[in-house]
């Protein structure tokens, strides 16, 4: 399993990772996923990702 977003990989992020998802709007949450949102590159977290992933 890949701990590109977990651990020791996120602690030089601020906040380690953890913010405000601009899909869902859940706060305190890991956003470590690049996505295309109207244009611009933004975070979102995992949940939101995997739904991006499985729509296509």
């Amino acid at each position: 399993m890949a701990k590109a977003h977990r651990g020791a990989g996120i602690r030089d992020q601020k906040s380690q990772g953890r913010g405000t998802c601009p899909v869902c709007k859940r706060s305190a949450i890991k956003v470590l996923y690049e996505h295309d949102l109207d244009g611009t590159k933004s975070m979102i977290c995992k949940q939101c990702n995997a739904a991006f992933k499985n729509a296509k």
